[in-house]
C-alpha cells in the first residue's frame, strides 16, 4: 500500500509504486500502470484530497487477477465514464472501463474507493491479453 499526498507529482510515484510491486515483466503491468495514473491523476485533480490531502493506492496480484483500490477524500460528484474522444480530459474511467474486465465505485470509512480488476494469463500460457478468460469484453 502506498500513501501518496494528493498533489499531481504523486502520479509518478504511484506509477513507481505499481512498477515495484508487480515488476517489470508482468504481463499486464503497462496497462495496470496506465490506470493507476488515470485513477490516481482523478484524485489528485477533482476530489476532496487535492491540494495535500491523502490518497492511498493498494495494489494486489492473486490468481491471475490485479486487482487496485484508489481511496480519496471523496467529492460532491460521483466519477463517471465520459465517452469524449475529442475533449480534453475526463477519459480516465473510459479507458479503466475499456481496459479492465472489472471496476466500480463505493465509499467505506476510508473515503471513496474506486477499483478496479484486471485478469492476465500466467507467464507460461501463450495468452497475455489482459480480460482474457471466461469474461471477455468486446471492443465498443
Amino acid at each position: 500500500m502506498a500513501e501518496l499526498v494528493g498533489v499531481p507529482e504523486s502520479v509518478a510515484r504511484a506509477r513507481a509504486f505499481v512498477r515495484e510491486v508487480l515488476g517489470r515483466t508482468h504481463p499486464v503491468l503497462d496497462e495496470v500502470v496506465l490506470l493507476v495514473s488515470e485513477l490516481v491523476t482523478n484524485s489528485v485533480t477533482h476530489s476532496d484530497s487535492r491540494g495535500g490531502g491523502q490518497v492511498t493506492l493498494a495494489v494486489s496480484d492473486v490468481d491471475d487477477t490485479v486487482h487496485v483500490e484508489v481511496v480519496d477524500s471523496g467529492s460532491d460528484s460521483e466519477p463517471r465514464v465520459h465517452d469524449e474522444p475529442y475533449g480534453e480530459g475526463g477519459r480516465g474511467l473510459f479507458l479503466v472501463d475499456a481496459i479492465s474486465e472489472r471496476w466500480g465505485i463505493y465509499r467505506d470509512g476510508a473515503g471513496r474507493v474506486v477499483w478496479f480488476a484486471l485478469r492476465f494469463r500466467g507467464p507460461g500460457s501463450m495468452n497475455t491479453v489482459p480480460g482474457a478468460g471466461p469474461e471477455v469484453r468486446s471492443g465498443s
